[in-house]
């Protein structure tokens, strides 16, 4: 995805997040920006945080589906699709975090395209990630990856000890730029990283964190502020341009956040135009996704 911009040395982006954390999902075009911006330049590595073992946890704080599924609509004013319909009940994320991690042990390379699949399983079905066969209807959208052997894999010696390693390097915000700004929290009595908190990171060993949910010019001070020898490229022209550029289909606000000058808001109407435009073309295709879509090359 954007490997036209590379650099012998990339900047690391650790990416602290959970599937099942709707911040980390309405972060999404503004990930896509940042991948657009500086492509292979960026070596990104995503740690799960496991925001939930058990779903007594969020019942205990007083969650239901119904609670959870209205609570959704907050979230549409960045514009990622959502669908409200209520799950059967309220489920752990912690499986679906080992199922990423069993990814990543396997094909490293569908890692992101994974995460993405569970992000929309979550939040625009009312599947539930604990459950094997909801995993496995996600992964399957992933071409390439075997969606059985991942699943059976979640539970395996391997996978457990480097999902607790992705836990315990999420909780270890204590004392730092992210817990400092009120951007942390402690659920299980240690500060940990929020979703989607970055850290970027030099080969030098220098870095800054872009703790929680920021603004996309956070992350563009972030990687200024650490190397000025990147190549920046600048917002795109055409949203087919845009598709093009990355190796998984993209919803309507990622691409208009891609083609959005500096400091704008995201023209999604417009945007949405052109691509329908190239649908009709039968340049790109269009999948129906919550109340939005996901649009791909043909």
């Amino acid at each position: 995805m954007c490997n036209d911009l590379a650099m012998a040395v990339p900047l690391t982006v650790t990416h602290f997040t959970d599937p099942g954390c709707p911040w980390a999902y309405s972060a999404s075009p503004d990930l896509a920006v940042l991948r657009w911006r500086y492509g292979a330049q960026l070596e990104w590595r995503h740690v799960m945080i496991g925001l939930a073992e058990d779903p007594q946890l969020y019942v205990d704080r007083g969650y239901t589906p119904t609670r959870m599924a209205t609570g959704f609509r907050r979230y549409r004013r960045y514009g990622m699709p959502f669908a409200t319909g209520p799950k059967p009940r309220v489920g752990a994320t912690s499986p679906a975090c080992r199922a990423l991690v069993a990814t990543r042990l396997t094909a490293p390379e569908r890692e992101e395209e994974a995460f993405r699949a569970l992000q929309f399983a979550q939040f625009t079905t009312t599947m539930l990630l604990d459950e094997p066969g909801a995993l496995r209807a996600a992964l399957a959208r992933v071409e390439g990856l075997d969606a059985d052997a991942v699943v059976g894999a979640i539970e395996t010696a391997e996978v457990r000890e480097a999902y607790e390693a992705d836990r315990a390097a999420s909780r270890t915000a204590e004392g730092g730029p992210t817990h400092f700004q009120g951007k942390s929290a402690n659920s299980d009595g240690r500060e940990r990283f929020t979703a989607p908190s970055l850290v970027f990171t030099t080969s030098g060993g220098d870095s800054l964190e872009a703790g929680g949910f920021q603004p996309v010019e956070v992350y563009d001070v972030c990687v200024a502020n650490l190397d000025r020898s990147l190549k920046r490229r600048p917002p795109a022209d055409d949203p087919v341009e845009v598709l093009r550029a990355f190796a998984y289909a993209l919803t309507t606000r990622e691409v208009s956040a891609v083609m959005a000058p500096p400091m704008t808001a995201p023209d999604d109407a417009t945007t949405e135009d052109a691509l329908i435009a190239a649908a009709g073309a039968g340049v790109v295709a269009r999948e129906s996704l919550g109340d939005g879509a996901l649009w791909r090359l043909i």
